[in-house]
């Protein structure tokens, strides 16, 4: 502005010169500095612009590309457990069926011997009671007729000292006994 105020006092008083539009000199020297600052911007700033952009969207693509290869070994990773879980839930299955089948083995195993100690145990119940019937029943021979032939002594008054006759006759009236009670048996209960 100053500038101008001293252009406008050097020129000559007889020309009239619009304020609105600058001098010639001015908008030379103006279009020289345009062009400066233009040619610098060009060959400059321009070109390290652009290699600081390339850089910049290399580095975005790269990173892009980083992203997505991520990715992919996410989901690969994430096939690969899902693969590794899917097998570790089928071996599971298997060692539970066979731990289950195992399981009915043991138990079957289990009953049959237990089975077959209650068979041996009752075998040796029954031959162990049918000793003791057996014994019981010769002491109860034995006994009878000891008694019997006392019996009979009193009765006929004398001692009956021959002990072969003596248990003849007992084992004749024993038999004779059971003859009557398995006759018994095979006609029924008697009805009143």
């Amino acid at each position: 502005m100053l500038n101008a105020l001293v252009t406008l006092a050097a020129e000559p008083a007889g020309e009239a010169h619009n304020p609105l539009f600058p001098a010639i000199y001015d908008i030379i020297w103006s279009a020289v500095c345009f062009v400066v600052i233009v040619f610098v911007v060009w060959r400059v700033a321009l070109p390290r612009m652009a290699k600081l952009l390339d850089e910049r969207s290399a580095a975005i693509e790269g990173n892009i590309a980083k992203a997505d290869e991520a990715q992919r070994q996410a989901e690969a990773a994430l096939e690969q457990y899902t693969a590794q879980l899917a097998e570790a839930r089928r071996e599971a299955g298997e060692i539970r069926e066979t731990a289950n089948q195992d399981g009915r083995k043991i138990v079957a195993e289990a009953k049959e011997t237990a089975s077959a100690e209650a068979a041996r145990i009752t075998a040796a119940a029954h031959s162990q009671i049918e000793a003791e019937r057996q014994t019981a029943l010769v002491q109860l021979r034995t006994e009878v007729g000891t008694l019997a032939v006392d019996l009979a002594g009193n009765v006929i008054g004398e001692t009956l000292a021959d002990d072969a006759r003596a248990n003849a006759v007992v084992d004749r009236f024993l038999a004779e006994l059971e003859a009557s009670e398995t006759l018994r048996q095979a006609q029924g209960p008697v009805s009143n």
